[in-house]
């Protein structure tokens, strides 16, 4: 798989090019997504969860609007942050497919876009399991985005 990291070393060197400070390529993806995962992840689970389990409606209702606000830019951000990522590793020169921290982090994003996907089909005809499934999947991407934060502690610490 090798040829992934080759793929991405034309655009990698473009960065490389950039002058951009070293600092900032090895630290600026876990600085950033540190932020979208522990703000904004956080604040749109919550809210998600709200929804599901408050009794008053019109705080259920608010819960519900910053939900359907938040989540897909949550969704773009962990999205943009992975390409970064991945193309921080080329810029660093470590084999992508090795890193424990790329393959948590492809999970994450698969377990997202399955769950933007059940969300934008209106939930099945707004079928309950099919809105308890959304919950769970979105809880297991977020759960797994805590280990995924140590493993991107470790690998920038090895790197």
């Amino acid at each position: 798989m090798a040829q992934l990291s080759q793929l991405l070393e034309l655009l990698a060197s473009q960065f490389r090019n950039m002058g951009i400070p070293e600092p900032i390529v090895h630290w600026g993806h876990p600085a950033m997504m540190a932020i979208v995962i522990f703000v904004m992840g956080s604040f749109v689970g919550l809210v998600g969860w709200r929804r599901r389990v408050i009794t008053d409606t019109a705080v259920a209702m608010k819960s519900c609007t910053e939900h359907h606000k938040l989540a897909p830019w949550k969704f773009l951000f962990i999205a943009v942050g992975y390409t970064g990522g991945v193309l921080s590793l080329v810029m660093q020169n470590h084999p992508i497919l090795e890193s424990p921290h790329f393959w948590t982090g492809s999970i994450v994003l698969i377990l997202l876009a399955i769950n933007g996907v059940i969300s934008a089909v209106g939930f099945g005809s707004n079928k309950p399991v099919m809105r308890t499934i959304h919950a769970y999947l979105g809880s297991m991407a977020l759960c797994l985005l805590f280990p995924n934060t140590v493993l991107e502690l470790k690998l920038g610490l090895a790197i």
